[in-house]
């Protein structure tokens, strides 16, 4: 592995381990002991004889638990993201804690003014610092009925930004009660989430969240955490049977349908993607990106970018390719019959996969734990040794965060610009267009591979990456601006949509 940095958790781990079993081994009797029936036996000979898979055991145990520990705690953000700037793009602040009902409330429905109540008035200044700061940094408006109802105070900016409002979920979907349909296959019922949450966890176990922040690497992982990734929908359409519902079979049928169109451009595109790099080893692809050719896949597979992430979208259910638990249609589809804690797992296994299609966007190809343009940077006259520098004290994990974060950004963006799709239009756009063009792609991959990269000196040519992604750029925005006038009349594009008939009243009387 090439790629390193001064963030060595896995080096650090095995110091540790490795220097606790010596000691172990130390403080252990060396004389031979009499165990009567079991004979004698020399208790630092034996240690030693199963000492080396004790320490790997231990280092394995220990590595494990500091992924998902990362996992979770840099979770924390995915939902803060998705609740402040969904609200940024609606015109509001966000969502704070209810606490906020004491100063400000919501729609001007305040606590009242319980300062005033204070006894010999020292509650003025209290008033007064709450009447500034909800005038200097709330989100008032000169419309009266958006002030009503966008109105929110400063809290969302300084005091506890929305972090308070997961634990307040937790806690409501923890103390519900689990109640099972009286119809229901019960086993079927109870094991689906599980397969759904497992399944979901296990694939963090093939993610390296930096060059030396890993719990398995596997010389095929890429291989292994796909078929990991795919295992969920089974849990999916199992949560929709067994619930005995109408609504959640449907719901379980139209997830299968849509993961079944989306899942076979998705393993295409990262077969693409295995082939530029030469290899089935995520680290590997990761370390070809910063090492080898020192330039990011995205700009040499524009189009295998976009149908990852156009796929990945669809694989996490997410806006607008949310159909299977169209709230509107089918009240939340295929989890409609769950409720309390199972629930709330399998909304939070929502956001750990979406989590994980960021993370793996970055890793594929935005050069993992690389700084963009980090080469060209530390090579600048001047200021290079700041660059390089900063190239070095920053850890691979913070990086490759960042970028994840940046990437769940986009997803909802794409959430708060589009809306959902009817399930024909899904399926029709997962397997007559996502499918032939991810094998358009993979066979630009394989071109690539065996004519445009040069093995000699192990570097794509200099015109690969302006002909690659400018011929993408310019067909983007052709496509773009098209205009199928015969399309549109037939109605068959996904967002020109249009209805025959007024919705007004007494039109469908009758």
């Amino acid at each position: 592995m090439a790629s390193s940095d001064w963030l060595d958790i896995r080096g650090w781990v095995d110091s540790i381990v490795s220097w606790s079993m010596d000691q172990t081994h130390d403080i252990l009797p060396s004389n031979e002991v009499n165990l009567g029936p079991l004979g004698i036996v020399n208790i630092q000979n034996e240690f030693a004889s199963i000492q080396s898979p004790l320490e790997t055991f231990f280092f394995t145990t220990i590595m494990c638990t500091i992924v998902f520990a990362t996992m979770m705690l840099t979770l924390m953000v995915v939902p803060y993201i998705e609740r402040k700037f969904i609200a940024r793009l609606m015109d509001r602040l966000g969502a704070t804690t209810s606490l906020r009902s004491l100063w400000i409330g919501e729609g001007h429905t305040t606590a009242g003014s319980w300062w005033n109540q204070l006894p010999f008035g020292i509650g003025a200044p209290i008033g007064w610092i709450n009447g500034i700061l909800n005038s200097t940094f709330g989100n008032k408006s000169k419309h009266v009925a958006v002030d009503r109802v966008h109105n929110r105070g400063y809290h969302g900016l300084i005091i506890f930004p929305g972090f308070f409002q997961a634990l307040a979920d937790f806690l409501k979907f923890a103390t519900k009660e689990h109640m099972v349909p009286t119809k229901a296959d019960r086993l079927v019922y109870e094991v689906a989430p599980v397969i759904i949450i497992a399944t979901t966890i296990m694939v963090y176990a093939f993610i390296p969240f930096g060059p030396h922040i890993w719990a398995a690497n596997p010389e095929l992982s890429l291989v292994f955490m796909m078929a990991v990734f795919g295992v969920a929908p089974l849990g999916v359409f199992f949560a929709g049977w067994a619930s005995n519902n109408k609504y959640t079979l449907i719901g379980g049928m139209r997830s299968a349908a849509q993961l079944t169109a989306y899942e076979i451009p998705l393993l295409v595109s990262v077969l693409a993607i295995a082939v530029v790099s030469g290899s089935f080893n995520i680290l590997e692809i990761v370390d070809f990106q910063i090492e080898v050719s020192n330039t990011w896949n995205i700009f040499i597979l524009p189009l295998g970018a976009a149908l990852f992430l156009i796929t990945m979208i669809a694989e996490v259910e997410r806006i607008p390719f949310d159909m299977p638990e169209a709230e509107a249609e089918l009240v939340e589809g295929w989890w409609t019959e769950y409720g309390g804690m199972r629930w709330g797992l399998m909304f939070a296994v929502e956001m750990m996969r979406a989590y994980a299609a960021c993370i793996l966007f970055s890793l594929f190809f935005l050069g993992g734990w690389q700084l963009p343009f980090e080469g060209t940077l530390i090579s600048l006259p001047i200021v290079g040794g700041g660059f390089e520098l900063l190239a070095k004290a920053t850890p691979g994990l913070v990086v490759l965060l960042l970028k994840a974060y940046l990437m769940f950004a986009f997803f909802v963006w794409v959430r708060a610009s589009l809306h959902r799709i009817r399930t024909d239009q899904i399926l029709e756009f997962g397997w007559r267009w996502l499918l032939p063009a991810s094998i358009i792609n993979l066979a630009v991959a394989i071109w690539l591979r065996l004519d445009v990269w040069s093995s000699s000196t192990e570097s794509w040519p200099i015109w690969a990456v302006p002909v690659l992604f400018g011929t993408f750029i310019i067909a983007f925005i052709i496509l773009a601006i098209d205009e199928d006038k015969e399309a549109l009349e037939l109605n068959r594009r996904m967002y020109h949509t249009q209805t025959l008939n007024k919705a007004s009243p007494g039109t469908h009387r009758d």
